[in-house]
């Protein structure tokens, strides 16, 4: 008789709004910073998967682009990316903020899932700032749309009711081999996570004044052999040329700021002293061309 634990593995898609929480639950459940986190919507682009391995389990975490109503064909590729996700998976998590009403968004979103057959947990986060007694009708307006296999009301940023979360998951996920090597917690290439550490700092340190049209071209990134050293030269791309000169900033003061703090990180992700330099380019709507979004990584054959 074969006494041993069955091992469960599963992929588990994470789907909701721009800015319900999706990347700091990713980075809560990892325990590493690896998904990029701002507070302005639609940041994460391309498919970060996060894998957690637990003895007896290992749950493959996908981060989509939030689901919005796409504007230019950066936004359609996105949605696709979205889409697509929640069928390739064995459960998707719905996440809510909250802090606000069922909208259009969610009733959008929801209009998704009526051709998918994969179980939906609905996952209520940021219960950290409503009154419990709120909780309630918020989960009451959402059980009239739609039947959630589970809902799980958490707080990401506290922790509250994670654990339970991957607990109730663990009992949807078929059983399955251990896919990654425990200690690998993405599948992405460090030069994404690279890329994505530097839009991060670039993103939260101009706010206001850049939109989403920003991003980041690798271009090198090499490993010194003869020292504990990579040197990695990466070029951030806007759409104007005003967009340049608030990048750059007084004197080069912004670039050397973002150059600064995503040094950090990226020296906490692979391990070593990291040489960074920066460059700033403009290319004129680069969001509306395909050629220009392929350079910059969003491949539609990948998704």
């Amino acid at each position: 008789m074969n006494n041993e634990q069955t091992h469960k593995s599963g992929f588990i898609s994470i789907i909701g709004r721009p800015n319900v929480g999706k990347s700091t639950f990713l980075n809560r459940v990892i325990g590493q910073k690896i998904a990029i986190m701002s507070d302005k919507p639609q940041t994460t682009r391309n498919k970060v998967q996060g894998v957690l391995t637990k003895a007896d389990a290992q749950f493959i975490f996908i981060d989509t682009p939030g689901i919005h109503k796409p504007k230019h064909k950066l936004g359609d590729f996105m949605m696709k990316v979205a889409q697509n996700t929640l069928k390739g998976v064995d459960v998707v998590l719905f996440m809510v903020n909250a802090e606000e009403g069922f909208g259009k968004g969610e009733e959008f979103i929801i209009e998704k899932f009526q051709t998918v057959n994969t179980p939906i947990f609905l996952v209520i986060n940021k219960i950290d700032q409503i009154h419990p007694d709120q909780l309630l009708s918020v989960i009451e307006s959402y059980k009239e749309k739609y039947d959630f296999k589970e809902i799980v009301p958490i707080s990401a940023l506290e922790g509250n009711n994670v654990e339970t979360l991957l607990e109730q998951l663990k009992e949807y996920m078929p059983e399955g081999p251990q896919y990654y090597p425990a200690d690998q917690v993405t599948d992405h290439p460090e030069r994404f996570i690279v890329s994505e550490l530097i839009r991060e700092k670039a993103l939260h340190l101009t706010r206001e004044e850049i939109p989403h049209s920003l991003a980041v071209l690798i271009d090198k990134m090499e490993r010194k052999d003869d020292k504990d050293l990579v040197h990695v030269m990466a070029t951030i791309i806007v759409e104007r040329d005003s967009q340049k000169g608030i990048v750059i900033g007084k004197q080069g003061k912004m670039l050397k700021e973002i150059g600064q703090r995503a040094r950090l990180d990226i020296e906490n992700l692979l391990g070593s002293k990291v040489f960074l330099e920066l460059w700033v380019k403009v290319q004129k709507d680069w969001r509306n061309k395909m050629t220009q979004l392929r350079d910059f990584g969003f491949r539609e054959d990948e998704y």
